[in-house]
């Protein structure tokens, strides 16, 4: 709690330097005039917060509860990256033709599919029935997701304010992941049936999160088709 007050006031010293440094800020606050860039924000915030938590849970779960060894339980996430990797091009020259909103909203509830499946994984779940279709969907999703993000941010806010931007969305994606990560300490105690029960809360919770970036995109988000 001490930390937590303490971490509050020193954010609040902050907002109040940079409101007093203007258009010479780190972090100017004239960025936030944008609805773009706060639906770009948020969407960001809660989406790479719900990865964060699934690259710590997923293999500690397949670990403990599923008795993975730590090579197969790492080897199950190659998917992800793999699926990624190939998709993320695809889908960037997409939205340069179409527009970034549509990609952020879709691969979002993609992703908040993809959560929903992590609620088969148990002890006795096959891999490629419970684990490989969950994290597939997920990969695809983030793909659509990731791909148009750092455009669509550099396209929210005015020429000058670009490096700023960009600069801010990287740290909060790094946010999310932090804090969510640190929010699993409760499921990362547990073990056999709670342990599954926690992990399965927490997914639900990666969906509702992954339902919240897309409604960011819908309904904050300016198409940025032809800009």
């Amino acid at each position: 709690m001490v930390s937590f007050v303490v971490g509050l006031g020193l954010l609040v010293a902050f907002i109040r330097v940079e409101k007093a440094g203007g258009e010479n800020a780190m972090m100017p606050l004239g960025l936030f005039g944008s609805s773009s860039f706060i639906g770009l924000t948020l969407l960001t915030f809660l989406l790479y917060g719900a990865l964060g938590g699934l690259v710590v849970l997923v293999p500690y779960v397949l670990i403990q509860a599923a008795s993975y060894s730590g090579t197969a339980a790492g080897a199950a996430l190659l998917p992800f990256a793999v699926v990624l990797a190939l998709a993320s091009p695809l889908i960037g020259g997409l939205s340069g033709r179409i527009g970034a909103r549509a990609p952020l909203t879709v691969g979002s509830l993609m992703v908040a599919a993809g959560f929903l499946l992590l609620l088969r994984i148990g002890p006795d779940g096959e891999y490629w029935t419970s684990v490989l279709p969950a994290l597939s969907l997920i990969a695809f999703g983030m793909a659509g997701a990731v791909a148009p993000l750092t455009t669509a941010v550099l396209a929210s806010v005015d020429a000058r304010h670009t490096g700023a931007a960009s600069g801010l969305n990287s740290a909060v994606a790094r946010t999310g992941g932090l804090i969510a990560t640190a929010l699993l300490g409760g499921v990362l105690g547990e073990g056999g049936s709670r342990l599954i029960s926690g992990f399965h809360v927490a997914a639900v919770v990666g969906a509702i999160a992954s339902v919240g970036a897309a409604a960011a995109a819908t309904f904050l988000v300016k198409d940025t088709r032809g800009r």
